[in-house]
């Protein structure tokens, strides 16, 4: 079964267009068997499916799947919504059934070490995780830019610090020891929202072309590492080892 064309969120946008253009590389080919963990509304999984992918979402949140349900209705695609969380990753999903885990803006707020192993043990071996976390030098900029002094200070060389909203933030190479530490080869990472959230959003609105030169200039900025310190978030592609 071939797959179809991606359809769904616009790879053209700066926020996401690096993260779109890895997983559609990495899932060319036969279709996959995806769970999208904290996949809410379904904004990922619906494409996915749309793209001939089987996909289930694992969500704790009852009015999340109910519009995710609307969502995949709408688009005429199936979309499986499980409630839950990675800590009952094994028992919704089955060990080693899936080829594909997404696990975006989730391990800011649980145990990584814990999750992770939940979801090596529901990856099939060879299986991929997309993980995307947010990155904590950009933070510490970004409140410092705000005259968030003393936020910025404390999130220095604690990435639970800060405002609490958002979880912890993790530097690349915390990230890329826990992620090995549990089991995983990082293949590839990149830097998502190099330039996108310091950009002003009058720029892009004003002057033509600038939101297609953004995208132009997170792509070729995105598997710099010397970048990856500016970026909001960091996607890493891993392998189940």
């Amino acid at each position: 079964m071939a797959l179809r064309r991606p359809t769904g969120p616009s790879t053209a946008s700066p926020r996401t267009a690096v993260v779109w253009d890895v997983l559609d590389a990495a899932l060319r080919g036969e279709p996959r068997r995806i769970v999208d963990i904290g996949g809410g509304t379904g904004g990922s999984a619906v494409r996915l499916a749309a793209a001939g992918h089987q996909v289930s979402v694992v969500d704790p949140s009852p009015d999340a799947l109910a519009a995710l349900a609307r969502r995949a209705g709408d688009l005429g695609v199936e979309v499986d919504g499980r409630q839950g969380d990675v800590a009952s990753l094994v028992e919704l999903v089955g060990a080693e059934s899936a080829d594909v885990v997404l696990c975006h803006g989730v391990l800011e707020v649980v145990d990584g070490s814990a999750a992770l192993a939940a979801i090596r043990s529901v990856l099939r071996p060879g299986g991929m995780l997309s993980l995307l976390v947010a990155q904590r030098d950009a933070a510490v900029l970004a409140r410092a830019m705000a005259g968030h002094f003393q936020q910025a200070i404390a999130l220095l060389d604690d990435g639970s610090a800060g405002d609490g909203r958002r979880g912890r933030r993790y530097t690349a190479d915390e990230i890329v020891a826990l992620v090995s530490g549990a089991g995983f080869t990082v293949e590839q990472t990149h830097g998502i929202r190099v330039f996108a959230d310091h950009v002003p959003a009058a720029l892009l609105d004003l002057e033509p072309g600038a939101s297609a030169s953004l995208v132009e200039l997170e792509r070729a900025a995105a598997a710099r590492p010397d970048f990856h310190s500016l970026a909001t978030q960091l996607h890493l592609l891993c392998v189940r080892a």
